[in-house]
């Protein structure tokens, strides 16, 4: 044994680990020595990240989307803690014309993007399973600014996010736990690539592996809120100045380029 073998490495938690953004932070923070835990309801992604042994890592294989098996799942990740940072990424969508998806595509987007990140930080929270100087953070979206015509569902379980993330911030803090909320603008993964319009370019995506450093430095300095990169600022800027040009500008952009339904 080494010294390093003894030394209490900080914990984080990570939701939508196995893939794009959330397999960017996890990265990041395993490199930083921290011992990751990676909640992914998709198993070969999880393996997949054991494979390519990036650190200490601890795989936890849960459907976000199953709400009432969630209670369980989260007690025993709780009972991992205590955790010094928890990054509440995992997010589906569907895009298209809202009345030509399913109910039920409507309310899985609500149960992943809302209702389990909700349960998740109360869960912890009333586990006593973060430590006293922790950071939680929410991956809202850019659409809380702008709108996003074409996936309403995924806009509105965001939006209702940042302002839950808004809500919890001061009795939080309370007892020890920063609250961060991140505005992120399209990244450049293939879920990005999965609900846009065909042939649309990902040159003005933004890389996960940057968003990821944006983010962990803005959870670091206890940010409230967080729209990382120029192009998200200057959209959040134009959706408070001219809310009605911008949203029909992403109307023309995506929702009218829409080529049926993906969900």
């Amino acid at each position: 044994h080494d010294m390093s073998d003894f030394i209490k490495r900080p914990k984080a938690s990570i939701t939508g680990g196995a893939h794009g953004l959330g397999r960017a932070l996890v990265r990041q923070l395993a490199a930083q020595g921290y011992e990751v835990h990676v909640v992914d309801h998709d198993i070969e992604g999880l393996q997949n990240l054991h494979d390519v042994s990036i650190g200490e890592l601890v795989t936890h294989h849960i459907d976000l989307s199953d709400i009432s098996g969630l209670e369980n799942k989260i007690q025993s990740l709780a009972k991992r803690g205590l955790f010094d940072i928890v990054i509440l990424n995992a997010g589906i969508s569907a895009t298209g014309r809202f009345e030509k998806i399913p109910v039920a595509a409507h309310q899985k987007v609500l149960a992943v993007n809302l209702t389990a990140p909700m349960l998740i930080a109360n869960g912890l929270a009333a586990a006593s399973a973060m430590n006293a100087n922790s950071r939680l953070v929410f991956i809202s979206s850019l659409s809380y600014a702008v709108g996003y015509p074409g996936a309403a569902s995924y806009a509105a379980s965001k939006d209702a996010l940042a302002i839950y993330a808004k809500s919890i911030t001061k009795p939080f803090a309370k007892i020890g736990i920063a609250v961060t909320c991140v505005f992120p603008g399209p990244v450049r993964t293939a879920h990005a690539e999965k609900y846009s319009p065909a042939g649309s370019s990902d040159k003005n995506r933004m890389l996960p592996e940057k968003l990821a450093t944006y983010i962990l430095k803005a959870a670091k300095a206890r940010k409230k809120s967080y729209y990382p990169g120029a192009t998200a600022k200057m959209s959040r800027l134009i959706g408070q100045l001219a809310p009605g040009f911008i949203t029909a500008k992403m109307r023309k952009l995506i929702f009218e380029k829409l080529d049926g339904e993906v969900f």
